[in-house]
């Protein structure tokens, strides 16, 4: 096998774990919160079994012993030898973050310093001491005997299934000890799936004095009687194929062993064995489609037809790299800019009247846009993952707060772009720590305010008006406003007499530097946070709201785009530069009149619409595109709303059209602007900026309100 094919395999090994310490973090959760089923529980033990065979083939010592401990505890519990209770899974919880952290080590060949999890695996060694079951040292009898597992018996119904007998020879390599298997585990498998009988072969046992440590030198012949397939027998020995001499005979037939099935799967595969030759692996092909219709044909069958069973697999699911997925994005946006320029070009050519090449334009367009939305959809992905993470955040804070909390998720089904996914963990991550650090209390303040002792950290993603909406909530005690205010006046972000609403108060915790801890630690006091979040967030084209009720909790809510990609928005003209609103954040357009517009202050301005007042933003004075204020009367106001509701009205000279517009990063290609989130091109080839409502109205009242908090006013 050569080196680039060990290397894809490898790379596929630990893609496998990803989806293994997924589907083990949400069986974990789930026994934490008390539904063990066993269902729950065997899903969890294939996961951290499947990482450890697959580990033991790459000589991943660290991690293979680890999880061969891991799983030892799990097998007491699937078992039924060990409950599941809150004492049990928190070492067990501790433990897959530390299988996490080994398979990521691996996986970059990062030393692994076994002193930093060594007392993780203590705690969890701990758990399979059974109380009552003194340890006793294990006396070898190097005599054949016959051993009975204690398997459950099964009688054969009149009517039922047909009753299968199976005989194997099991024959370990020194190997299969090394990656810290056990024969014994693999006995005691093969006796859940029916009656069972065991010779031990001791023929092989050297002299003590002659006797390698490492060595193997026992076999064992296997009677089972069961009514279970040949599939169930052999999956059975799946993670020691290569550690072992494995033959199975069903009724009386010769089985394949696991070198036979090895072989045909690389045979199937374009690949060659070194076990046996292809003239060999030939031969046995036809041997096994002589056999009568049954299991053990079915499963041979089934080898002899691999490259059709891979057809149909690969289009069920297929990996790709994201880099691929992400030039298709790219090229798709670039057809989307050429579509536009075609249709401009043909306004231009004035060949709107010819039917005909109008319809094939729209056809374009619709044809365009399909495949532009089904691109996208292959690189949504749910958030489930990133959710999933967040546990492990929220054990570690707790854990060093000395809190009890619990984290609860919903919607973790929700499809967002991969790219705002990836851009969420740290914002989100910072939010956590928080929510368990300032928002949470201790237990015993819990249970003096009258609740219970664990506090509960909600997170939860929706869609909403095209957007995604993601909430972390808490339970705990709410802003203490009187502390912020005074942290932002001892630290001189705020006069001491600024006159603040609560909103403003509770926007301050997003001011830089602001902080209200009283000491550094770890976790907090450094000032570093809640600024980053806002600013993550708004580079992400998103919004950041609070909400909190003391004594009750607090909640804070992230707005944002369900893609980086696409955007739909209204082309406006703005002294003579065409820009773009995201229209999710416009309610209406209007046609301003003398008697609706009124000053606020010296330059402010405010229209009323429908008995109330909203804000009016001049864009071109905002941005600099002029001096002089444009006259409302003979422009258009664009109603829009905030990711905190408010309502604002942004003054535009005209509007152009509605149109699907391919985001480019401003930041990425030029630097970063006030009031801008992004950039397109242009059907007729130019540039235009799409701007960023919330920092268009959130920056021109703070200018407003950075003066009353500096004055006092």
């Amino acid at each position: 096998m050569t080196v680039d094919t060990m290397a894809a395999i490898r790379q596929t090994f630990f893609q496998e774990c990803e989806e293994q310490l997924s589907e083990m973090e949400v069986g974990l959760l789930a026994m934490d919160e008390g539904n063990a089923d066993s269902e729950t529980v065997n899903a969890v033990f294939r996961a951290v079994h499947s990482i450890k065979g697959g580990a033991g083939a790459f000589k991943l010592t660290a991690l293979v012993q680890f999880a061969h401990t891991f799983e030892t505890a799990l097998d007491l519990v699937r078992g039924g030898k060990l409950a599941p209770t809150p004492e049990v899974m928190k070492p067990m919880l501790r433990a897959a973050d530390v299988l996490s952290d080994l398979v990521e080590a691996s996986r970059d060949g990062r030393e692994i310093d076994e002193s930093s999890y060594a007392s993780i695996a203590e705690d969890v060694k701990a758990l399979t001491v059974i109380e009552g079951e003194a340890e006793e040292e294990e006396v070898i009898d190097f005599q054949p005997a016959v051993i009975d597992i204690g398997g459950p018996e099964v009688a054969p119904e009149p009517e039922g299934p047909k009753l299968h007998e199976y005989r194997i020879k099991f024959t370990p390599r020194p190997e299969l000890y090394a990656n810290a298997n056990e024969a014994s585990l693999i006995i005691r498998e093969l006796s859940r799936l029916g009656q069972i009988e065991v010779n031990c072969d001791t023929s092989g046992v050297l002299d003590l004095d002659a006797v390698d440590p490492a060595g193997a030198y026992l076999s064992w012949d296997i009677k089972l009687n069961s009514e279970v397939p040949i599939e169930s027998v052999r999956e059975i020995f799946e993670f020691v194929d290569g550690e072992a001499d494995i033959n199975i005979e069903t009724d009386g037939q010769p089985e394949v062993s696991a070198a036979d099935i090895a072989s045909l799967l690389a045979l199937a595969l374009g690949g060659n064995s070194t076990s046996e030759t292809p003239a060999e692996t030939a031969e046995a092909a036809p041997e096994m489609a002589k056999e009568p219709a049954n299991e053990a044909a079915s499963a041979s069958s089934a080898l002899t037809e691999t490259p059709k069973n891979v057809a149909v697999q690969a289009q069920t699911t297929i990996r790709v790299e994201f880099d691929r997925v992400d030039r298709l994005i790219n090229l798709v946006g670039e057809l989307v800019i050429n579509q536009a320029m075609l249709s401009q070009r043909v306004v231009e050519a004035n060949f709107a009247g010819s039917s005909s090449v109008v319809i094939g334009l729209e056809e374009l367009e619709q044809l365009t846009r399909e495949i532009q939305e089904s691109v996208m959809a292959i690189r949504a992905q749910p958030v489930k993952p990133l959710f999933q993470r967040m546990s492990r955040i929220v054990r570690e804070v707790a854990d060093a707060t000395g809190k009890e909390v619990r984290l609860k998720t919903d919607g973790e089904a929700t499809e967002v772009d991969k790219t705002v996914v990836e851009r969420l963990a740290e914002p989100l991550t910072h939010m956590i720590r928080n929510a368990v650090d300032h928002g949470i209390e201790t237990p015993e303040e819990r249970v003096a305010a009258g609740k219970p002792p664990e506090g509960t950290v909600r997170l939860s993603a929706a869609h909403r008006s095209g957007r995604i909406v993601i909430e972390i909530s808490d339970d705990g005690a709410g802003i203490n406003r009187a502390k912020v205010r005074a942290s932002a006046i001892k630290k001189g972000l705020i006069s001491p007499d600024a006159q603040l609403s609560d909103s403003d108060i509770d926007n301050l915790l997003f001011l830089p530097g602001f902080s209200t801890a009283a000491t550094i630690s770890a976790i907090s006091g450094r000032g570093v946070g809640m600024d980053v979040v806002k600013r993550s967030i708004q580079a992400l084209g998103g919004r950041i709201s609070i909400s909190s009720r003391p004594g009750q909790g607090s909640t804070f809510s992230m707005s944002l785009p369900l893609t980086l990609a696409v955007l739909d928005g209204m082309a406006v003209s703005v002294a003579g530069q065409t820009l773009v609103v995201p229209l999710t954040a416009i309610v209406e357009t209007l046609k301003p009149k003398n008697g609706e517009l009124h000053g606020l202050g010296a330059e402010g301005r405010v229209m009323a619409i429908r008995n109330t007042f909203v804000p009016l933003i001049d864009v071109g004075t905002q941005l600099g595109f002029r001096d002089t204020p444009a006259d409302p009367e003979r422009s258009v106001a664009i109603l829009v709303e905030t990711g905190g509701g408010a309502r604002n009205a942004l003054l535009v000279d005209s509007i152009q059209d509605q149109r699907q517009v391919v985001i480019k990063s401003l930041e990425t290609n030029y630097g970063t602007v006030a009031g801008i989130a992004a950039a397109t091109i242009l059907g007729d080839g130019r540039v235009a900026l799409i701007l960023d409502v919330d920092a268009l109205v959130t920056g021109t009242f703070e200018d407003h309100l950075g003066e009353s908090l500096r004055f006092g006013t």
